[in-house]
């Protein structure tokens, strides 16, 4: 029997790889990309265009959020502006977009959520949990523990966005990330 799982993109080379890996756990992937980190509005359209790729060549469903509301991003995250990457800012981008998949997933009935955030070798995996799981928690729903980089996942993305002709951008998303390219 096929779980279905709630899966929060943060961009589509990214999601390649991890849909593979929960499809090989017999898990039901429904993306969803929720991330008003990214900057700027012309960026933000040209990842999700991107995401449309994956999930039609990856035959997967999807519920999107299309509102670019960098407006929320920027009133939890300015803050920590300064903050090298990786820092405190990053903790809170994840939790803001974790938070946000944890409460879709509630609205819509999907018992677990995991996140394309841990395939990066930038980012570190265990924080991403951690937050992922408490913000599952909050909203009553499961968090599936990923380290999709591992086993050269993050290699196994990068072939899978030639295969698709996908987009790779060179900076997270963020505009301090942006301004430090």
């Amino acid at each position: 029997m096929n779980r279905k799982i709630l899966l929060h993109c943060c961009c589509a080379p990214d999601a390649t790889h991890s849909i593979n890996v929960l499809k090989e756990q017999n898990f039901n992937i429904v993306t969803y990309f929720y991330n008003p980190n990214i900057h700027p509005e012309e960026e933000y359209k040209k990842r999700y265009k991107e995401m449309e790729k994956v999930i039609k060549n990856m035959e997967v469903e999807c519920v999107n959020n299309v509102n670019y509301d960098i407006d929320t991003w920027h009133k939890i995250c300015d803050r920590f502006a300064n903050e090298k990457e990786g820092g405190k800012r990053c903790e809170l981008c994840f939790r803001l977009r974790l938070e946000e998949t944890a409460k879709k997933a509630k609205e819509i009935n999907i018992d677990f959520i995991a996140t394309t955030l841990t395939i990066s070798p930038h980012k570190d995996a265990d924080i991403i949990n951690k937050i992922g799981d408490e913000a599952a928690k909050k909203y009553s729903v499961n968090y599936l523990y990923t380290n999709f980089k591992k086993k050269d996942g993050f290699k196994k993305s990068i072939e899978l966005s030639k295969k698709f002709n996908l987009y790779r951008q060179n900076y997270c998303g963020c505009i301090y990330s942006l301004n430090k390219k």
